[in-house]
């Protein structure tokens, strides 16, 4: 019952919007060639009511109504998702609700089975973090701009903590945000804060987001809902055997959808994590040889920085960590890289061991290019 009143009056509440049509923004992300999120808003007296159709892993549709207090903070929100078959014409269910409390929010989360509740800290004019959707970012330049500072923090809630997003004012309509760990976003804004570009490519994300002319929700609910992107940089473990050593390498997968790789999205000359997400790990049975590198068995992890003739790997002792955490007094060692070309264009981020009439190879496949350090078995 609870739903059904919740959808009731967020069924309203986006039939008023429709009303006022003029009035609603759009943002289109996409990841290369491939469109990750579409996002429907309108602002409010009191705050924002927005629809967004995001396809990964899973295709999900919400509708979002925010409601902010007097310091512009999260008063209230609350998140409805509809099921991909029928779209944002059946019936939604509420997942989420935040309430202010005092010097608190009350959040809870409901799923098909159990309600989860746990209480996060307020901060003045906190905002909603949602993972690969912007317009609450919108709101933040709309606030920071009206401050009138050269740079701003903006508190951003995801689960149950509180992070700060620097927002700095550059020049003309240009602004950054820094998220506190993927690094920095560019922004283009008109003179109200209102954000018409997002480059994301200096981040790990490297998403850009636009703001375009209306687009027709309900039809491209109808073309994402079976049409998923699926993770974004899949982990992936594989194994491999040359004689008697086993080999395991573990490390995230990112796809090229169309962007240049080597050289664009990743710079020559610059460390690498080599992959995506959690640092790229590499086990040995036996001990081996990496190039002219002795490496005990054991397990490390792997950085890299590409150069167009080929570069250097850098093998780390330090292991758990995240690929952006890179401790240069962990180094065990560092051996030069070789690079060819090849006609088979791999999508997604590889690497494979293999045997050679020499002892092995350590690839690094993506697109059409392939980096490697020679092995041999001691």
């Amino acid at each position: 019952m609870r739903n059904l009143i919740f959808a009731l009056l967020i069924t309203s509440l986006f039939a008023a919007c429709s009303s006022q049509g003029s009035n609603e923004s759009y943002f289109v992300t996409k990841l290369g060639d491939d469109t990750l999120a579409v996002e429907q808003f309108l602002k409010t007296e009191s705050g924002m009511a927005a629809t967004v159709i995001l396809r990964s892993p899973e295709t999900r549709f919400s509708k979002y109504s925010l409601e902010l207090d007097e310091a512009g903070g999260i008063s209230q929100m609350q998140r409805t998702d509809y099921p991909p078959a029928v779209g944002f014409s059946g019936e939604g269910a509420l997942t989420q609700s935040i309430v202010r409390q005092g010097d608190s929010l009350s959040v809870e989360i409901f799923g098909e089975n159990e309600t989860r509740s746990y209480m996060a800290p307020y901060e003045e004019g906190v905002l909603p973090f949602i993972d690969m959707v912007h317009w609450p970012f919108e709101l933040a330049f709309n606030s920071a701009v009206a401050a009138g500072q050269d740079t701003v923090n903006q508190p951003l809630l995801s689960g149950n903590r509180i992070s700060n997003f620097i927002i700095a004012d550059i020049e003309g309509d240009s602004m950054t945000i820094r998220h506190p760990f993927r690094g920095v976003m560019g922004v283009n804004v008109d003179t109200e804060g209102n954000i018409k570009h997002l480059d994301a490519g200096l981040t790990t994300r490297k998403l850009k987001v636009n703001r375009v002319d209306a687009v027709d929700m309900n039809a491209l609910a109808t073309r994402y809902a079976q049409n998923p992107i699926g993770e974004l940089s899949g982990a992936v473990s594989a194994e491999y055997s040359i004689g008697d050593a086993n080999f395991r390498v573990d490390y995230g997968s990112p796809q090229k959808r169309g962007r240049e790789l080597f050289g664009g999205i990743v710079p020559y000359g610059e460390l690498w994590r080599t992959g995506a997400n959690r640092a790229t790990h590499f086990y040995t049975s036996e001990d081996i040889k990496i190039g002219d590198l002795d490496i005990p068995a054991g397990e490390y992890t792997i950085f890299t920085i590409p150069e167009e003739d080929g570069g250097t790997m850098i093998i780390n002792s330090e292991t758990g960590q995240n690929g952006n955490s890179y401790d240069e007094e962990q180094d065990f060692g560092r051996v030069p890289m070789q690079v060819e070309q090849t006609d088979n264009m791999t999508e997604a981020f590889t690497i494979t061991v293999e045997e050679t009439d020499d002892g092995g190879r350590l690839n690094l496949i993506w697109g059409n290019t392939v980096y490697y350090v020679n092995l041999s078995m001691n």
